[in-house]
């Protein structure tokens, strides 16, 4: 007999309440020809499930970013482009092979670039700027100042 899931419970906390939750809403996107009405017994249901089943994938199946080498070299192939095609926005034949093996940084001209002209979103692009850290005095300096304070509140970040 299979296992149902309890909406009472409403929290998937395993893998197999999970498992349950999306044959669930499998069964219901399926249970019928016509759309379902979002307000209809079965559309508040379908709604609940797709939330719960969103919050454990957001906990559970969590993806790192790729790095900026790593979203220039996949938009390359997404584009069928050479490394020679895009030296211009590097500033040559030589540079670019460095940036690709890591052997230098990207510079904020080469970011503006490839943003412009190969539409790689700036966060990717940026990512491995996070290294960049405040001394702890400087931080300790900042943190001081209440709208920084503020700011700073939501995200962890050790002072010590």
């Amino acid at each position: 007999m299979q296992k149902q899931f309890d909406m009472k419970n409403s929290i998937l906390k395993t893998k197999e309440d999970y498992d349950i939750a999306c044959e669930r809403v499998y069964e219901i996107i399926h249970s019928s020809e016509n759309p379902i009405r979002p307000d209809s017994i079965k559309g508040e249901e379908l709604e609940l499930l797709s939330l719960l089943i969103e919050n454990y994938e957001k906990e559970n199946f969590s993806l790192e970013a790729p790095t900026p080498i790593e979203a220039i070299k996949f938009r390359m192939e997404q584009m069928n482009l050479k490394q020679a095609e895009i030296a211009p926005l590097f500033g040559g034949k030589t540079r670019v092979s460095e940036v690709l093996n890591g052997k230098r940084p990207l510079t904020l001209k080469m970011i503006a670039l490839l943003h412009k002209y190969l539409e790689i979103p700036f966060e990717s692009l940026i990512t491995e700027n996070y290294k960049y850290n405040l001394s702890n005095l400087g931080k300790e300096q900042l943190m001081k100042i209440p709208s920084i304070k503020k700011l700073q509140s939501g995200k962890n970040i050790a002072i010590a």
